[in-house]
């Protein structure tokens, strides 16, 4: 069987959403696949996030993952928006929901291991959702 495929999406694919596809590999990889993209990409993935996911969990996303567009990835079945605060993309898909983080761009490290710590906690909760069958894609 064929795992989900699961699309962390945002505007720009520079901060929460890649931290959401590094963290979907380190604590789910077992039950989806974990892609990032956006509508617009960075040239390269928000520093700050860098860092912190690398400190908290040794994870160096620059070596493993770029800003994409939303047409770089494969077809999802199932597509988490970050809360972009403006139109979130639209993406077709079997399931959808919005997880509504703040955007950390710009402000202190405490603002960066919040996003990652609730990141992380969603990543778990949604492996859990898949595998109960509550989410079904």
């Amino acid at each position: 069987m064929n795992k989900v495929k699961v699309a962390f999406v945002c505007v720009h694919n520079s901060c929460r959403s890649q931290m959401a596809e590094a963290l979907g590999k380190k604590f789910a990889s077992n039950v989806f696949e974990s892609y990032s993209a956006g509508t617009e990409t960075k040239p390269a993935i928000d520093k700050d996030a860098v860092r912190i996911v690398k400190q908290l969990y040794d994870i160096d996303m620059e070596k493993t993952q770029v800003s994409k567009l939303i047409q770089a990835i494969p077809q999802p079945d199932i597509v988490i928006t970050m809360g972009c605060n403006v139109n979130c993309p639209y993406v077709p898909c079997k399931y959808r929901e919005d997880w509504g983080l703040e955007d950390p761009t710009g402000k202190s490290d405490d603002e960066f291991i919040r996003a990652a710590r609730i990141i992380e906690d969603k990543v778990l909760k949604l492996k859990e959702r898949i595998m109960s069958g509550e989410i079904s894609a």
